[in-house]
């Protein structure tokens, strides 16, 4: 579902992937790992539009995205954002009504049809009991949930995820992350998702992107395990590897 194509992405003077090619697939929940300002956001927000591409193509169900108009894109690709949202005075399912931006008239109304998307997304999420609630109210927690119910009702095959579970606790970062994966095997969605969480990320996710600068290697899970780059990267963590692979015997 997304195809990157020789691509090469760059920060200021600085190089971060060079001649990446790969492909994404829906059903398929992919994490993203990386040392700290390797470039995971960066290519999170090249393939949600909202970064430069120094070189090479990224294509979306077949199509380059510098030739896709915002209006069409919206209906492919959902882009969560690390940021929790600053919003004073809205329930939480006006938050996730946003999403329905991409279908609806100038003015914003809503059809029963919108109704019922938005409704189900906050279902699958978990989030139907904080419809009323004000969003300044929620916890952590809850208000990342009605970002991704937000991002569910906007009804995209793809699903990019910039460090989801930052400031989330451990319970809820295994929550929130298993969520995912239902979202990817059961809704067929494609989810891409930044992390810190090795553990987490050798857990749960299908595949492994793996930002080593410039290099991005994408590889099945246990295909990168047994590749032994990620025990090159990440052994001098202040988390181990080989701690951090004792997760994935539980699979």
């Amino acid at each position: 579902m997304i195809q990157l194509s020789n691509i090469s992405l760059a920060f200021g003077e600085r190089t971060l992937i060079a001649g990446a090619t790969t492909r994404f697939e829906c059903g398929e929940m992919v994490a993203l790992l990386g040392r700290n300002g390797t470039g995971k956001s960066t290519l999170l927000r090249a393939i949600a539009k909202l970064g430069e591409v120094a070189q090479g193509d990224i294509m979306v169900d077949g199509k380059a995205i510098s030739e896709i108009d915002i209006r069409s894109f919206a209906r492919l690709v959902a882009f969560v954002n690390t940021e929790r949202v600053d919003i004073d005075s809205m329930r939480a399912y006006d938050l996730v009504a946003i999403g329905r931006s991409p279908y609806t008239d100038w003015m914003g109304r809503l059809t029963n049809e919108d109704r019922a998307i938005i409704e189900r997304a906050m279902q699958i999420t978990g989030v139907d009991k904080l419809a009323d609630r004000m969003v300044e109210t929620l916890s952590d927690g809850e208000c990342q949930r009605v970002m991704i119910a937000r991002a569910l009702a906007q009804d995209t095959p793809v699903i990019l995820l910039d460090e989801p579970t930052a400031f989330l606790d451990l319970p809820n970062r295994y929550e929130l992350c298993t969520l995912l994966g239902r979202l990817a095997h059961d809704e067929g969605k494609l989810i891409v998702f930044s992390t810190h969480e090795l553990d987490i990320a050798l857990t749960l996710a299908d595949s492994i992107a793996l930002v080593d600068t410039p290099r991005l290697v994408h590889l099945p899970t246990s295909e990168m395990i047994a590749s032994g780059n990620l025990e090159r990267l990440f052994n001098s963590e202040h988390i181990s590897f080989d701690a951090a692979t004792k997760a994935i015997k539980l699979r």
